[in-house]
């Protein structure tokens, strides 16, 4: 339908057309005639308007503007002159109809096109509340129980590969998840398991832009992200989602793997982030006092991290070789461990990461 609709404006108005959601990704396009700028290109082939060219736009106030706006050309760009139409439908915008302009492109022009227009914001308006039911069956499609997937798999249109991505919410932000790309299913308020905690955004995409997207929701959100592992079934969607919120604390707790934490990442992680928190705390006791000195852990958490390499460890440190050896030393006593043991050793190594989740 919008590709019919897109058809029929550039013919109407004899220029190009092309119609993008809000968040600039191309939903159809007209056949060219005349001359087409870089933009236009880089839209078709690669589906999606750089960050450059979204600001250059955006700075003209199309999201808000409630009728066309022209845009001049800008040559360092590559962008030649056109005009945008929001697509806005009960005062909410939910894309737009962008026409190359070579100066024919008068109001009466664009007034003979409001018709159709209003069809491709009402078609937007409508797919984005489709969206919005399908996100809502995310809660059984990540259940735990198999017959509620199995209901959810029969009404949700969806296909892998996919991967699913937690989100811890902010109360100072409110995401736009309706302006994500097509193919993405958003609950942007997924209760905590065993309902314990505050409730997640919650997320399916499309498994080769999991990182991308898990990106942009953290950009969206400003807080943690925890992103699952992929799966090439949907019916195997609620493991990457137990993968995402397990990555979602992590990347709470740890700061060298925020803000988005991605499962297949995270290395020793992943067993303990599977550990339920009185065994991580029974895991970090083994590390004895060390947690009481925090320089001290760090310094003995970072000559692990390097296999025991002393000179790579003093140098990432910064002190001398003998004040590395003084403070392992002084770390034995306190463990009552022998880093020279490779046991012994792992095991120290493993409470101090157990440390980091509690």
């Amino acid at each position: 339908m919008l590709q019919d609709t897109v058809d029929e404006i550039a013919a109407r108005l004899g220029a190009s057309a092309t119609l993008e959601d809000r968040s600039f990704q191309l939903l159809a396009y007209a056949a060219q005639s005349g001359d087409i700028d870089v933009v236009r290109q880089e839209s078709i082939l690669r589906r999606r308007a750089t960050d450059q060219v979204r600001a250059y736009f955006e700075g003209y106030g199309i999201a808000a503007a409630p009728g066309p706006v022209r845009i001049p050309a800008d040559a360092d760009l590559g962008v030649l002159a056109r005009v945008c139409v929001p697509l806005r439908h009960h005062r909410v915008t939910y894309g737009y109809l962008w026409l190359l302009d070579d100066g024919t492109l008068g109001d009466d022009a664009l007034a003979s096109v409001a018709g159709l227009v209003s069809r491709a914001a009402a078609a937007l308006a409508q797919e984005a509340r489709t969206r919005q039911d399908l996100g809502a069956g995310l809660r059984e499609l990540f259940s735990s129980d198999a017959e509620e997937r199995s209901g959810a798999l029969s009404r949700l249109d969806v296909r892998g590969p996919v991967a699913a991505i937690a989100v811890r919410g902010s109360e100072d932000r409110v995401a736009a998840l309706w302006t994500l790309p097509r193919g993405v299913l958003a609950d942007p308020a997924f209760p905590a398991r065993d309902g314990q905690g505050e409730p997640l955004a919650a997320l399916l995409v499309p498994a080769g832009q999991a990182r991308e997207l898990a990106a942009r929701v953290q950009g969206m959100y400003g807080t943690a992200v925890g992103l699952g592992g992929p799966r090439e079934e949907a019916a195997r969607a609620w493991r990457s989602w137990e993968e995402a919120v397990h990555a979602l604390g992590v990347a709470v707790r740890v700061p060298a793997l925020a803000p988005v934490a991605a499962w297949p990442d995270l290395g020793v992680y992943r067993l303990l982030a599977r550990m339920s928190p009185a065994r991580l705390r029974e895991l970090a006791g083994e590390a004895g006092r060390l947690a009481q000195d925090p320089e001290l852990a760090r310094t003995v958490e970072g000559y692990l991290d390097r296999a025991g390499h002393a000179q790579e460890s003093a140098a990432a440190l910064g002190v001398h070789r003998q004040t590395l050896y003084y403070r392992l030393a002084k770390a034995e006593r306190l463990t009552g461990r022998d880093l020279a043991d490779g046991q012994e050793r792992l095991l120290v190594h493993l409470a101090l990461k157990a440390a980091h989740l509690l």
